[in-house]
């Protein structure tokens, strides 16, 4: 990484480098061989239209990311429409653009759909969600009622159902949590073949693969963060593999993919202790830096230090507790982080926030401005969105 970058960035900022996001994704398809890989557009929509070819599809799940797939010209053939909101206007907009499948989750999305699809006299595609017992998917009364009125040719004359789309939560760090749930969902595709004859032709499963966001702690030296990715990709695999032996299967994921191409770049605005405590003032906060599993700085993350001036005084070691600029006291993104002394305009950088961190945080709260986002290749930097006001208000 060349850190001069960093000090050339408006901040608060994201940088996102694309070589390693295709990195990591060449990683994992190295791991799985034949499975299928799908980029939830979720995770971070920055990456649209940077993916590389050999994922087979992008699970978009909102009509604004779908949009977003247009405008940087993805193959509509290569999108997956999932979500539990669909109307009838997002389902008309998904057939029109010819998506690759789209999924159902209720009874009402295979009435629109089927609508949609018999109004322009096509066939389409489509997924049923299996429910892991939340308000996502259906139930498996309704998912195979609606096969069963499929096969008899009750209705549904114009979908083509393909397959099952099943997920069931995010950062799942124990290989033998997916053994477990690909076993029963095994079982279930047997009991769609054995009692209602219909074998699927694709599988759409979401790994919710965990990613490791925090350094060991003082009292337990451990792997890195990376290591424990490395290792967990490699207890999974053979799972996964054996699955994909059974049954035709596409694994969806996003922050596997996209959390370790992120960097997060704030400046130090201000410094000062207080009761023996060092503060560091950023320009950034919790209302851009999101690690899940994270609250109110208590575990750390992998955070460097970029120097703005020519004092030489990285031998010099301070601990510091690093807060954002919101007005309140749950406005701080690590305590007890050892750092080079920091001075007014050095630059902190988070990493590992190229999944969901540009997305999930408090942007609004505040009023403060939106940060920037870069995408980085070949150490070239391009601005892609440059700081924003929140508001805008009519006069």
């Amino acid at each position: 990484m060349n850190y001069a970058n960093y000090l050339e960035m408006h901040t608060p900022a994201y940088l996102f480098d694309l070589d390693v996001f295709h990195e990591q994704i060449g990683k994992v398809k190295q791991a799985w061989g034949e499975i299928g890989l799908c980029y939830s557009v979720k995770a971070n929509p920055f990456l649209v239209g940077k993916t590389p070819k050999i994922l087979d599809f992008l699970e978009v799940c909102s009509p604004g990311e779908l949009e977003i797939c247009v405008k940087q010209g993805v193959d509509p053939a290569k999108i997956i429409f999932s979500g539990v909101n669909k109307t009838k206007e997002s389902v008309q907009r998904a057939i029109d653009l010819s998506v690759g499948v789209l999924t159902i989750e209720s009874l009402l999305h295979a009435k629109l759909i089927q609508e949609a699809a018999a109004s322009k006299g096509v066939q389409v595609k489509v997924l049923l969600r299996l429910s892991a017992g939340s308000q996502f998917g259906m139930s498996e009364d309704d998912l195979t009622g609606i096969i069963t009125d499929w096969k008899d040719q009750t209705a549904y004359a114009n979908l083509d159902i393909t397959g099952i789309h099943f997920f069931s939560g995010t950062q799942k760090k124990k290989a033998a949590d997916i053994e477990k749930e690909l076993g029963s969902l095994s079982a279930f595709l047997e009991k769609l073949q054995n009692q209602n004859s219909f074998t699927v032709k694709q599988v759409e499963y979401g790994t919710g693969l965990g990613v490791e966001y925090f350094l060991p702690s003082k009292e337990k030296d451990g792997p890195s963060p990376q290591e424990k990715d490395d290792m967990l990709l490699e207890e999974v695999s053979p799972i996964l593999k054996a699955f994909a032996e059974e049954w035709p299967l596409t694994v969806e994921m996003g922050r596997f993919f996209a959390a370790n191409c992120g960097s997060y770049v704030t400046e130090v605005v201000d410094n000062k202790t207080v009761h023996d405590i060092n503060y560091v003032i950023c320009d950034g906060g919790i209302n851009h830096v999101k690690y899940q599993g994270q609250a109110m700085g208590m575990q750390q993350p992998v955070i460097h230090a970029v120097k703005a001036g020519a004092e030489d005084d990285h031998a010099e070691k301070n601990v510091y507790t690093i807060c954002g600029s919101l007005c309140t006291t749950t406005d701080i993104l690590a305590r007890g982080v050892q750092l080079p002394k920091l001075h007014i305009g050095d630059r902190l950088v988070f990493e590992k926030t190229g999944a969901y961190s540009v997305t999930e945080g408090l942007a609004l709260f505040l009023s403060r401005e939106l940060p920037a986002v870069y995408l980085q290749e070949e150490d070239h930097l391009t601005l892609v969105r440059d700081v924003k006001q929140v508001f805008t208000l009519n006069s």
